[in-house]
């Protein structure tokens, strides 16, 4: 690894963007990208943060599900034309949950609507966390994913698994453990159960910085900056979701992935859990779009971008367990 591309990584993480406390800023992330505005004529408008007031369902998910949404939505205003505009927000969830629910969040400036319509995230802890707060009251599975490591393009340092994590050679970079629960709640679990969590991270929890310095580097927003840092020759390899390196791949990025084998991938553990907060301006519109992603075509459409379908019990709506003690 060149130090002249070490050192760019400073410049790098301004580009792609890092937010203090909950303030976080649209430009850095894809021109706004993570922040989307769906009319039902087919337009797409971005960064227009002001639309998580006024649109007639507003969305706050998991980040990780990005690449889907789009064919998603289009597919579900045709089925209901009358839902005119759908606000859209994929980023970390436990930046949603903490910074724009619990409280009044901004992002590029503009202050953050607290009642969303939907909120989804990877662990159904920070929907127990919500249900705490008198905020939630029910949900449901409606899609899973697992764990895979991305390379560049031919895997030119022939990483094999995660065990090669341990390898001295490496630049990694990988979710940060603070808001990115892909790396929280999973990639952690995973270097812990393979024994490697203290010599990957050495113990430390921060975001957009050095975990080890020259080694391990923790990321704002995963799914656009671990890509970036592989095709730029800035990091080798990252956790991520297998659902990104598909993606990448099909945007003809210069991307590669590694499997990771059972039961190290987490599929087992790994649920994407959604419910209608209390709050909401349009709980009409959010039952509509709970019963629209247990139908077929929704299930496929997920199918279609790598993540595995929900079962039958799974899209039943359940109420959310109080956290334990």
């Amino acid at each position: 690894m060149k130090q002249s591309m070490i050192k760019n990584l400073a410049v790098t993480a301004m580009v792609l963007g890092a937010a203090v406390g909950n303030v976080y800023a649209a430009k850095d992330d894809g021109q706004g990208h993570d922040y989307r505005t769906f009319h039902s004529n087919g337009d797409i408008k971005f960064g227009q943060i002001g639309d998580s007031y006024t649109s007639d369902l507003v969305m706050y998910l998991a980040g990780n599900q990005f690449m889907a949404m789009e064919e998603l939505i289009k597919d579900f205003q045709k089925k209901n034309p009358d839902i005119k505009t759908i606000y859209v927000e994929t980023i970390p969830p436990g930046q949603i949950m903490k910074g724009q629910i619990l409280k009044q969040g901004e992002i590029d400036g503009q202050k953050t609507a607290q009642n969303p319509d939907l909120f989804a995230s990877v662990n159904l802890g920070h929907l127990k966390k919500l249900k705490a707060k008198g905020v939630m009251n029910d949900y449901m599975i409606y899609t899973h994913n697992q764990l895979e490591l991305m390379v560049a393009k031919g895997n030119p340092k022939n990483i094999q698994g995660p065990k090669d994590l341990a390898r001295k050679d490496l630049v990694q970079s990988h979710p940060n453990p603070l808001t990115e629960g892909i790396f929280k709640f999973y990639g952690s679990q995973m270097l812990k159960d393979l024994d490697l969590y203290q010599e990957v991270t050495a113990d430390k929890k921060c975001k957009s910085c050095w975990a080890i310095e020259g080694k391990t580097w923790f990321t704002q927003r995963h799914h656009r900056e671990t890509p970036y840092r592989i095709e730029n020759g800035e990091a080798d390899v990252g956790i991520v979701w297998t659902t990104e390196v598909k993606h990448a791949k099909a945007e003809g990025r210069n991307i590669d992935g590694v499997s990771i084998p059972a039961p190290y991938n987490m599929a087992h553990k790994v649920g994407y859990a959604i419910g209608v907060l209390k709050t909401a301006k349009n709980p009409f519109n959010a039952s509509r779009y709970l019963s629209y992603l247990g139908t077929e075509d929704a299930q496929n459409i997920y199918k279609k971008y790598g993540f595995v379908t929900a079962s039958t019990e799974d899209l039943k709506l359940k109420p959310i367990p109080l956290p334990s003690k």
